[in-house]
Parts: structure tokens; C-alpha cells; sequence
């Protein structure tokens, strides 16, 4: 990763994505789960939220820091709220890492990888969830859904 900035532009056009799809959630639809053992639409909207603040301060402390628990949400305003706070966390912990983070290495689950690679890797985490909250959403009859990406 040359710049953090750069790697901030290219997740958010993601993150932005996530914003967008909530916004044609329902109160009742938060509930709903493909299968038995899934996350819910809420459950699986609040993993991919506080996931990049939780691999951010992984780099940033050079060591696992894990995230906060999926919470139980009450409304569908409720969850794009904790959407919206979890994505400005992330955006705060990624602008205060230094080059010295982004290139130290971080023991991550058995593996030790530099933090600007484990960055990366977070960035596909949250595609691969956002992927499977489009199949969520259509599931749920929500015709309306944002492209994969937005670079506006």
C-alpha cells in the first residue's frame, strides 16, 4: 500500500455500497436469515460495519484487537446508525496509522503479515460479506440494489 488515503478512497467506494443497500432494509427484514445458523440481515450488516475498525486497530496496536459484538437492534434507523458510526471509527483509526504500522508486521490468527496487507485482506472480507448481503437483500424481495461499487 502506497498511501493510506489511497486504500481509504478504494474501501470506501465499497463501504458507501453498504450505506446504500440498508437504506431499502426494513424494521422486519432485519431478522431474516437464509439458514438456521446465519447471521441476520442485522447481524450480518453490524459484522461487515465494525470489521475494518476492528482490522485497523489490529494494525495500528500490532496485535488482534478484537470488535464489539453484533448488538440488538430495535429498527432499521437503529442499524444505518450504527452503520454510519462504525464506518467514521474505521475512517478515524485508518487516518491515524503511520508507515510504520502499515509495514510492521501483525500476528493475525497464526499468520504474520504486514499491516498494509492485512488492510487488504480486510477490504476482501468486506466485499465477500457484502456479496452475501445482495443475496440476503433479494431473498427479503428488495428488488432495488445499489451497483457493487461507487466511485461517486
Amino acid at each position: 500500500m502506497t498511501n493510506v488515503n489511497e486504500f481509504m478512497r478504494s474501501w470506501l467506494s465499497h463501504r458507501k455500497v453498504l450505506h446504500q443497500m440498508l437504506e431499502e432494509v426494513s424494521t422486519e427484514q432485519l431478522s431474516l436469515r437464509p439458514w438456521e445458523k446465519a447471521m441476520s440481515v442485522s447481524e450480518l450488516a453490524q459484522h461487515i460495519a465494525g470489521a475494518m475498525g476492528m482490522f485497523a486497530e489490529t494494525v495500528k496496536n500490532g496485535a488482534f484487537t478484537p470488535g464489539a459484538p453484533a448488538k440488538e437492534i430495535a429498527t432499521a434507523d437503529e442499524l444505518r446508525a450504527i452503520v454510519s458510526a462504525e464506518t467514521e471509527k474505521a475512517e478515524a483509526t485508518l487516518r491515524s496509522l503511520t508507515e510504520e504500522q502499515l509495514s510492521r508486521s501483525v500476528d493475525f490468527f497464526g499468520r504474520s503479515v504486514p499491516g498494509h496487507t492485512l488492510l487488504q485482506e480486510a477490504k476482501d472480507h468486506e466485499i465477500h460479506h457484502k456479496g452475501q448481503l445482495f443475496v440476503y437483500l433479494r431473498q427479503a424481495g428488495i428488488e432495488k440494489l445499489p451497483f457493487f461499487v461507487n466511485h461517486g
